[in-house]
Parts: C-alpha cells; structure tokens; sequence
C-alpha cells in the first residue's frame, strides 16, 4: 500500500488561509511491515510529521516516506506527509473501503497543520477554496504550468506567521478581498490578463519579502520575463510563477541563479492510493 500526496501551494497571493492548489511533485508514504520499503524511501522517526500523523490518526507501526518535495521551502512538505500519514492509517484499519470523500485527513492534518490551505488541496487536488472543513473546488479554465524558483535557503512558516501580526488595517482587508475574488473569477473563466492585478496582496507578502529580498527578485523577473502572475508560494520561499506551457523556459531562464526552477502542472486528482 503506497499514499502519493501531491505539493501544493498555498495563499496564491491575497487568499491567505484560504486558498491553495496541487502540484505534480509528489510525497508517498506507506506502513512498514514484512516487506522492504520502495528503493529510495525511509523509515520515520517518531517526530517526523508523517509518523505524528500516522499515530494520531490511530495508525499502528511505523511509516515509511518516499519524497521529492523540497522541505522547509512553501511547498507543503508538511501537510503532504501528514495527509500521507493519515490516509495510511485509515487504510491499515478500513482497508479498501478508505474513501477520499469520507477520510479524516482534512480534519486531523488542518488540525496538526494550523491551517487548511496546505491540507486541502493535499487531499483533494486542484485549485481549492477552503474554510474549515469546507472545501470549494474552482475550475482552472486556461492551459497553465507553474514555473517554481526554489532558492537554497530555507524559511519558517511559525517565524514568518509571526510577523504578520493578529490585526489587518480595514483598507488592507477590503483589497485582499476584492483580488481574492478577482483571482476566481480570473482562474474558472481563463481572463489571463486579470492575473496579475488578482494576485496583489497586502496582508503578509511584503513583510516576507523584506526577510527575503531575493523572493522579490525572482518574482520580479519572472513577471518582467512574460510570466501571467506570481507569488509567494505559502510563507516562502519559493516564488511560483502562472504561465503558458510556451513560456515555461523562457521564464525559468530569467530567474535569479541562487535557485533553481521546477516547471509543473496542476495536479487534478489529490491523495490516491497507488
């Protein structure tokens, strides 16, 4: 039994908390038993967050965990494995009854996480609005890859939450508002060319960006390169990048050399048992 978990990105710009999609780079995590693990994978130690998971979810045993999302870098490393985690224990007890539509993944891994943006899309794939235990698809009308400028350094989510702080001037929020709104309308009806307005934001992505200069400068030359829109993807500090698959490497090409680029797609399907 292997549990492939898609990344993600979170926020998308103004839709802090609140919005998130899948992409196709993939964790997969499986319970340790008589077999050997798949070539490349390890054993979980008691806090790696899969395991954390796992327990919590009334797993038995240890898992295994096969990645290839960069962690610490607003992937969603983090949320994927603990979905994975989850999701393995449900199998180990529920067998294959175990249903995406009636798992506990989103519930307990929000839970562990603090925050859904990640976890949703985890679970579910695509472009997701979350709230809670509400989740709401939205339909991603265009042909689009994310170009993903993955620097070499890492970031806290917990330290950077920090410094947002817990009040939002009024004339902050109704501006994350309106492009939070713009942004959906712009994704289900393939208005490419309200992206960009749709992604500015005012909440959390200057503050980051003055802890990470160089994420501005990618993001920067990402957009003066050709690129629709962009954004920090979750707390940083990879910078994703919307565009047309013909603009792919043209874009990934003007990017800053201190990191380095993954050209991806929309992952549609989320957590599945392979």
């Amino acid at each position: 039994m292997i549990v492939r978990i898609p990344a993600t990105s979170a926020n998308l710009g103004p839709g802090f908390d609140a919005l998130g999609l899948a992409l196709s780079m993939y964790a997969e995590v499986g319970v340790i038993d008589e077999s050997s693990m798949p070539e490349g994978a390890l054993s979980a130690d008691d806090t790696h967050p899969a395991q954390v998971a796992f327990v919590r979810a009334g797993g038995s045993g240890r898992v295994w965990v096969k990645n290839s999302i960069p962690m610490a870098r607003g992937m969603g490393f983090s949320g994927a494995v603990r979905v994975g985690g989850i999701i393995a224990a449900e199998v180990q007890s529920q067998g294959a009854s175990w249903s995406q539509s009636s798992s506990q993944a989103l519930r307990i891994g929000t839970e562990l996480e603090g925050h859904p943006d990640n976890v949703a899309p985890s679970v579910y794939g695509g472009i997701v609005i979350v709230s809670g235990e509400l989740v709401v698809p939205v339909t991603l009308a265009c042909d689009a890859v994310f170009v993903m400028w993955v620097p070499d350094f890492s970031t806290s989510t917990n330290e950077s939450r920090g410094k947002i702080g817990s009040t939002i001037a009024l004339a902050d929020a109704v501006f994350n508002i309106s492009r939070t709104a713009m942004l959906v309308t712009a994704f289900q009806t393939g208005d490419v060319d309200l992206l960009k307005e749709a992604t500015q934001d005012r909440i959390h992505q200057d503050i980051r960006f003055a802890s990470s200069p160089a994420c501005k400068e990618a993001l920067d030359a990402g957009l003066q390169a050709g690129a629709w829109c962009g954004w920090l993807s979750g707390s940083g500090p990879t910078v994703a990048l919307m565009c047309s698959p013909s603009q792919a490497d043209v874009i990934a090409a003007a990017l800053p050399g201190s990191g380095h680029t993954k050209v991806l797609h929309l992952d549609t399907t989320g957590a599945v048992i392979v």
